[in-house]
Formats: structure tokens, C-alpha cells, sequence
């Protein structure tokens, strides 16, 4: 077992790591935004077009079934926002705002999704670079006050809701993710997870307060059940134990 120095100094490279990646992407939105906009995958269904943010839903699905919402926790320029704005954001979702809003909202854009492509007569062809120009999302001083505006309305979001706000109500893609996260736990086969030893836990309760998507991780410590939807695998409960009873690991159903 590895010294509690080693951990904490393993554990602080990761949040440093964490925290680059989030910074990094947040920069690149400028390039990246139509290549992950929801609204942008029904403009291009609109024209029968299956764009760069349909392909890459299709490969979060698939990721999601081994390695469940690391994407939110580590890679999403939108869950990037709200971290980087958390300092500002003082309270955590915890009660209040149910989670089925945003199952209500991935069923109305996949079906909006699904009617588009519908009304253009069928996939006509694929553009991963669909809407951009070289590459590049933003290419425009009007499309550029569209992302901010768009990416002010996830900030409120967060900031009257709590930390990770729009995650856990609004995000459709979310959505995508759990259901692949929920057929591999159905099926049972090895992935990325959180686990923990309980017997070193020491109830300071620490897990949770810090835990961004305000989940009771203390208590999915002591029930023996780390396995949650909502559940971004960021490792935050981790790197702030000061017992490290919680670590990264894949596994598959016991």
C-alpha cells in the first residue's frame, strides 16, 4: 500500500492535471463549440447533414459504456464553465432540482432531432466539418456573441441552481452518457469507476462537501455503493480525502 504522502502527492498531480485539461478546453471553445453544440447537430439535421457533434455523441455513447461520464469530468468545455466559475458559485444541487428535467430535455432534442432529419429526406451525407470555417467554430462577431451568450445562460444556470447546475438539470448529453453507463452496469463488464475502503473512512465528510455534482459520496462511501449516475469520475472526493479511501479503478459487476 502506498505511503499517505505518496497519495497526496499522486492525487495532487491529478487535480492539477484535471484542472489544465478544463482550462484548455474552455480556450479552445472558440475552435471546438461546433463540434459539440447540441443546437448545431439540428441545424445540420435540418439539411440532412450528420455533422461533427453527431459523431461525436455517438462516440461519447460508446466511451460511456466503459468509462461512464468521464467526458463531463474531465474534457467538457461546458462543465469547464462552471468550474472555473465556481468560486463564485457558493451553494451545491442538492435539493430542489429534480434530475428528470433533463431526461424531458434530451427526449424533446432527439426527437426535434429525429423530425429534422425526417423533413430532409434522410441522412444525405456526412460533414464533420459541417458550419465551420477551416476548422475553426467561430468565425464571426455575431456567432462569437451567440457562444457567450449561450455559455452566460449555463453560468446562470449554475449560479442560481449550484454547482454542476446545468449537468445535473439541463444537459441532454448528459443524458446520453448515463444510458450507456446504465446498460454496462447492466451488463457488468469492466470499467473505469470509483471504488473505496470504507474501513478507512473516518466520517469527516469531507467527499461530499467538495464533491462537485453535490452528491452524498460519504454515504455511497459507508453503503458500499460508489456507483452513481451522476457521477462525473472527476476523482475530486478523492484528491480531498486525507485518508485516500477513494481511488480510480475498473472493475466489472461483483
Amino acid at each position: 500500500m502506498a505511503e499517505p504522502d505518496q497519495v497526496q502527492q499522486k492525487e495532487s498531480q491529478r487535480v492539477n492535471i484535471r484542472r489544465w485539461i478544463l482550462i484548455f478546453t474552455f480556450l479552445l471553445i472558440p475552435v471546438t463549440i461546433f463540434y459539440i453544440s447540441p443546437i448545431v447537430i439540428m441545424m445540420g439535421a435540418s439539411e440532412g447533414i450528420v455533422n461533427g457533434a453527431f459523431l461525436l455523441y455517438i462516440i461519447l455513447f460508446i466511451l460511456s459504456l466503459f468509462a461512464g461520464r468521464i467526458w463531463c469530468g474531465w474534457l467538457c468545455p461546458m462543465g469547464a464553465c462552471q468550474e472555473l466559475g465556481s468560486p463564485l458559485i457558493k451553494k451545491t444541487v442538492t435539493e430542489g432540482w429534480p434530475n428528470w428535467i433533463k431526461y424531458g430535455v434530451a427526449v424533446l432534442w432527439i426527437a426535434a432531432i429525429a423530425r429534422a432529419f425526417l423533413a430532409a429526406g434522410g441522412i444525405q451525407g456526412v460533414d464533420p466539418f459541417y458550419g465551420t470555417v477551416n476548422g475553426i467554430s467561430i468565425s464571426s462577431v455575431q456567432v462569437l456573441m451567440i457562444v457567450v451568450m449561450i455559455f452566460a445562460a449555463i453560468f446562470i444556470i449554475a449560479f442560481l441552481t449550484g454547482k454542476r447546475g446545468f449537468c445535473h438539470i439541463v444537459c441532454p448529453i448528459a443524458v446520453i452518457m448515463i444510458i450507456g453507463r446504465k446498460i454496462r452496469n447492466f451488463a457488468g463488464w469492466p470499467a473505469l469507476q470509483l471504488s473505496a475502503d470504507a474501513d478507512l473512512c473516518t466520517d469527516c465528510n469531507t467527499c461530499s462537501k467538495k464533491c462537485p455534482m453535490g452528491l452524498d459520496v460519504h454515504g455511497m462511501v459507508r453503503e458500499g455503493k460508489m456507483e452513481n449516475p451522476e457521477c462525473i469520475l472527476c476523482a475530486t472526493c478523492a484528491d480531498v480525502c486525507p485518508e485516500g479511501v477513494i481511488h480510480h479503478s475498473i472493475q466489472g459487476k461483483k
